[in-house]
């Protein structure tokens, strides 16, 4: 075919949330909005709910961009974070601990532990990973929201985990209508022009959450948020709802682990764990407009 390119791409996914993931430090992608909307269309393309790209870096061992499944590109991922990391080390050879830019800011990963094929009838490369995230800033606790059909103004609290979030806490999380009411809040003008991600997070113990996100960027309810179970937790802390180290349970049923300290209002020292997984690498062929 003329006009074509071959991208070799691993298949990562962690808690759920699935990427496509390319070593572009020889830039062979160069449109990565249409490659994005182009490889995340499920049923009729790989299918992810984003692209992840390893670029040089001068300041460390590479810089990673996200491009969202509709183009956009984002600030942070923290699911990303550990999915990108198994790869750079199982696919790309660097160590364990690693250091890595996005625009949101430094982030340190790491590989906790390591094996292959370790849950019975689930092929893949598994590894329990670690990602130090960038530290929490524009806390807001109350926010009340006026939204359109809702007699009772939405409570909700804000942070930004390096990319925004909208945390709202509540009973019957089963029962929400995440898609619904998610949409209304992250285009509310109280978010905008960035908008926001919506987390809706029932309290299930003294350190223990479980959650729902509608994902900007996305545009729908994921099977989970790495930075919004991050946004969660330190919320619910600061409010005194939970304690560090925090249990979230995702939509997928995977529980991720947030570690943090604090002094005040002031959150430092953040840090998400959990599982991240290389499914399978493969070689997509793009057209010229494309790649």
């Amino acid at each position: 075919m003329t006009n074509t390119k071959t991208i070799p791409f691993c298949k990562a996914v962690a808690s759920g949330n699935d990427f496509v993931v390319v070593d572009n430090r020889k830039g062979l992608i160069k449109n990565e909005k249409k490659f994005a909307q182009k490889v995340c269309r499920p049923h009729l393309d790989i299918g992810a709910d984003g692209v992840l790209l390893v670029e040089k870096s001068n300041k460390a061992d590479f810089f990673m961009r996200i491009i969202n499944s509709d183009g956009s590109e984002a600030e942070t991922c923290g699911n990303g974070f550990r999915c990108i990391t198994l790869y750079a080390h199982c696919v790309l050879g660097f160590p364990k601990k690693m250091k890595f830019e996005t625009l949101a800011g430094m982030i340190d990963g790491e590989i906790l532990s390591f094996s292959q094929n370790e849950r019975p009838g689930d092929a893949g490369i598994w590894a329990c990973m670690r990602a130090k995230m960038v530290n929490p800033k524009d806390y807001k606790k109350d926010i009340f929201l006026e939204l359109e059909g809702i007699k009772k103004l939405l409570h909700c609290s804000f942070i930004d985990t390096g990319v925004p979030h909208a945390v709202i806490f509540t009973e019957g999380l089963e029962s929400v209508a995440v898609h619904e009411l998610g949409r209304k809040v992250r285009y509310h003008d109280r978010f905008m022009p960035r908008g926001t991600n919506v987390n809706f997070v029932e309290i299930t113990g003294k350190s223990a959450l479980s959650i729902r996100t509608y994902e900007r960027g996305v545009e729908a309810e994921t099977l989970a948020c790495g930075s919004g179970s991050t946004a969660a937790a330190v919320i619910g802390c600061l409010t005194g709802h939970v304690q560090s180290p925090v249990k979230v349970k995702t939509k997928s049923g995977e529980i991720l682990t947030v570690r943090m300290k604090i002094a005040g209002d002031k959150v430092r020292n953040v840090f998400l764990e959990g599982d991240a997984k290389i499914v399978f690498e493969g070689n997509i062929l793009v057209k010229g407009d494309v790649k």
